[in-house]
């Protein structure tokens, strides 16, 4: 007996949805671009903002920045909210083994005294500046326009609120569960001299309304002087004196850098290229924050008599990605 097997296939009436159609044409998208492409509330508003009724509540006159089209804005890492916590979830397993390994093995029982004061002293502090993050990027996603760039915001607020929490438990599994540590980082942040830089410009942050200036000073500037300093202070103060666990329980900073480096580059680099008004205006933000972040840093490389950095370092590699950008302007 001989049976023929016939297929048979379902031409779909449309490939996508319309207002993706409109933008990519009528072809299958990326989840990406379902997710995140013309999604901004334009209309239908029912009331405006009662603390400031001269804007609507997503109001592209929130910034002096003029874009014809928000949307070029995008990630480049094209994360929506599944590829984001998906990729987010891996990592967190990665850091919890090794979390469990250097607890387990009780891998920072030898650190010495003078290691340990250090990183009470730089290292845990920087818990406060994550929260300051926190907040800043939160502003940005409230009053940003465009969903490509409030997504990306969003993901980074909720980044900074993590970074901060396992800071926190940095503090914890060297204290043996003890808030000790943990309250003398607060004072550090607090009362030390070589703090405060570092604390104040992050509170004049707070202060600030245009949004896409919050973005230069937090995510380009300030973060672009910090995660460096705090990449060579583990290099340099805590590896090369025998601390090798501290690179199993802190990695997780440097490569959340290095992987939103670049999206905060396309972003800027995207406004700078729509008008010349705009990338003056980036220069004159970067300009303005560039030397208190550098004062800032500096502060801490002299309060805490940390030798083998130079805030030149800093600035050098800061220019370079100024460079790669487009917006560099010549040393400070």
């Amino acid at each position: 007996m001989q049976i023929d097997i016939k297929t048979s296939s379902v031409k779909p009436l449309r490939n996508t949805y319309a207002y993706i159609e409109k933008r990519f044409g009528d072809k299958p998208a990326s989840r990406y671009q379902e997710a995140t492409y013309d999604i901004q509330e334009e209309i239908n508003f029912h009331y405006k903002p009662l603390w400031q009724p001269e804007f609507d509540l997503y109001d592209k006159g929130r910034t002096v920045i003029q874009m014809k089209d928000w949307y070029v804005l995008k990630d480049p890492r094209q994360f929506y909210y599944g590829a984001y916590t998906q990729t987010r979830a891996k990592q967190q397993e990665i850091l919890e083994s090794n979390f469990t390994l250097v607890e387990k093995h009780d891998l920072l029982r030898n650190i010495s005294e003078e290691i340990l004061n250090k990183v009470t002293k730089l290292l845990l502090p920087l818990r406060h500046y994550e929260w300051g993050a926190n907040m800043n990027n939160s502003y940005i996603t409230g009053y940003a326009y465009g969903a490509t760039l409030t997504n990306a915001t969003m993901f980074a607020t909720m980044d900074r609120l993590g970074t901060a929490q396992y800071l926190t438990r940095v503090g914890l599994l060297l204290d043996n569960n003890q808030t000790t540590l943990i309250e003398l980082a607060k004072q550090e942040w607090l009362v030390s001299d070589c703090w405060q830089p570092l604390r104040k410009n992050l509170e004049e942050m707070f202060i600030l309304e245009d949004w896409a200036e919050l973005f230069v000073a937090q995510n380009l500037v300030f973060d672009g002087y910090i995660y460096p300093f705090v990449r060579y202070f583990i290099e340099n103060e805590l590896l090369e004196n025998g601390a090798t666990a501290f690179d199993m329980i802190t990695v997780f900073m440097s490569d959340w850098f290095d992987e939103t480096t670049p999206w905060i580059n396309s972003v800027l680099k995207n406004i700078a290229n729509e008008s010349e008004e705009n990338q003056q205006q980036l220069k004159t933000w970067i300009q303005k924050w560039q030397g208190l972040a550098h004062d800032s840093v500096k502060s801490l490389i002299e309060g805490l008599n940390l030798e083998s950095l130079e805030i030149e370092t800093f600035d050098e590699l800061f220019e370079q990605r100024l460079v790669k950008i487009g917006l560099n302007q010549g040393a400070i």
